[in-house]
Parts: C-alpha cells; sequence; structure tokens
C-alpha cells in the first residue's frame, strides 16, 4: 500500500513568503509534525524554475528540509527527510524533527504519482506574482 502525495502552495503571510504544504494521505506533514505555527518549505526553493526540485528522488537519495516550527529552525531544528527512489517506489525515511516531536514513519509512494505530483506543483506557478 503506498502513501499518496499532495502539495499545495500557501500565499504569503505577514511572517513568510509563499510556501509549499505536503500533504500525505489527506493530512498536512508541517502541521501535523511541527504544530499549528509550523511552516513547509519556501515555494521558491522547493520548486525551483530553472533546475530540478530538491524533493526530486533519484536512486542516489539526499536530505531534504521540509519546515521549520514556529519558534525557527535555528532555536529547536529543522524538519527534514531522506528521499530516495528505488525502482517504482520513492520512500521518505530517516526523518530529523525539532526537538520533542516524534517523527513520522517511513513513508512510501509510487514513484509515478510522486513525480507527477512534485511535476504539476512545479508548473503551477500563480505564486510568483508575490515575489
Amino acid at each position: 500500500m503506498f502513501n499518496r502525495l499532495t502539495m499545495r502552495v500557501l500565499p504569503p503571510g505577514p511572517r513568510y513568503t509563499a510556501q509549499l504544504r505536503l500533504w500525505v494521505d489527506g493530512r498536512d506533514l508541517v502541521e501535523e509534525t511541527l504544530g499549528q505555527g509550523g511552516r513547509g518549505p519556501y515555494a521558491k526553493w522547493a520548486l525551483p524554475a530553472d533546475r530540478p526540485s530538491p524533493l526530486s528522488a533519484t536512486s542516489e537519495g539526499q536530505r531534504v528540509g521540509l519546515g521549520e516550527p514556529d519558534c525557527t529552525g535555528g532555536c529547536c531544528g529543522y524538519l527534514s527527510v531522506f528521499v530516495q527512489r528505488s525502482g517504482g517506489v520513492v520512500e521518505w525515511s530517516d526523518w530529523q524533527v525539532p526537538y520533542p516531536e516524534v517523527p513520522p514513519p517511513a513513508l512510501h509512494f509510487d514513484a509515478e504519482q510522486y513525480d507527477a505530483e512534485l511535476a504539476r506543483a512545479a508548473a503551477d506557478r500563480w505564486w510568483e506574482i508575490y515575489l
């Protein structure tokens, strides 16, 4: 059974520029892990127009920052995960979470659905009007 990823860019607020929010199986991953004041990665960083997204999954894998708590990552730490592709599966594992939060379990996505969702989110650039 695969998890399902949905990406949405939120408009800028009083404290943050446009940010990417990640829903897994219909649940807001950032809010569930970091609390209501947490923020996701900035859309400009997570969905760049001139290079692949850091969320792109490769066989080598890489650590990707997914957000920070309301008090900032410099204070309490950042939410990050190791993103890696193995055949037709994209896995998010080896979570690092701000203290004292509990890390989410490893997540497994169908690689085709994952790539399609990342491409869809990257192509919808409405938020650039705020830059």
